[in-house]
């Protein structure tokens, strides 16, 4: 039976490159990697888990999918999971905050150097994300947001490379601001209500939050072409 993907591991799917030897971090139930296998999109993956009770889930439902042959999981922090005997091209990141995620790949850098492509998935914090990006020789080469379940759900796509960010891209992300869709004005128009809400409740002798919180919004209207 083919494993369904909820609608944001999908999208991260997508982007995983044919033939991949994938390392996914934070595996939980090892999803991610058994759908890509049973797809024949991957050849080899590992499924790193730094939990206990996941890990053991992962286990069991590779061995379930009958590929413990090809998906090999371990109990490992972040990046710890993988050697480079283990020839891994691709890294999925996904589900945690992005502070998170910067840390993990700020841990093990040295060992980042063999792999082709990073799928990034923050939770929040998608700014600083992209900083430590932009200041470790990598770029982005492409970027979607998806929403489920009423959450909004930003994937980064990154490569080695070099990129020059400015304040906006890395708020919004350049791919993202530029392409404008649906999605993206939906996730900041509600920011946006949050803002318009939290506003009147800043004292007035607050004047550097009203004036931080003033310039957000003004920053967001731009984003979302509601500056008239």
């Amino acid at each position: 039976m083919q494993t369904v993907l909820s609608k944001r591991l999908a999208a991260v799917a997508e982007f995983v490159p044919q033939g991949a030897r994938l390392l996914d971090v934070g595996s939980d139930h090892a999803y991610l990697p058994i759908a890509l296998m049973e797809e024949g999109k991957i050849d080899f993956a590992i499924a790193g888990e730094v939990v206990k009770g996941p890990y053991e889930s992962a286990v069991h439902n590779v061995a379930g999918a009958g590929l413990a042959d090809k998906i090999v999981v371990r109990l490992a922090d972040g990046l710890a999971a993988f050697e480079a005997s283990d020839k891994v091209t691709t890294i999925t990141i996904c589900g945690m905050g992005g502070g998170l995620i910067a840390d993990i790949l700020a841990a093990g850098v040295e060992k980042l150097a063999s792999v082709d492509r990073l799928i990034l998935q923050p939770n929040n914090r998608e700014d600083e994300l992209r900083a430590w990006l932009m200041n470790n020789g990598f770029k982005l080469v492409t970027e979607e947001i998806v929403t489920e379940n009423d959450k909004f759900y930003e994937i980064m796509v990154v490569e080695h490379g070099q990129m020059t960010l400015s304040e906006t891209d890395l708020r919004f992300g350049p791919f993202l601001n530029q392409e404008k869709s649906a999605v993206f004005k939906a996730r900041w128009q509600r920011e946006l209500k949050k803002l318009e809400i939290a506003l009147p409740h800043v004292p007035e002798n607050r004047v550097d939050d009203r004036a931080a919180i003033s310039q957000k919004m003004t920053a967001i209207k731009e984003a979302i072409n509601e500056s008239k």
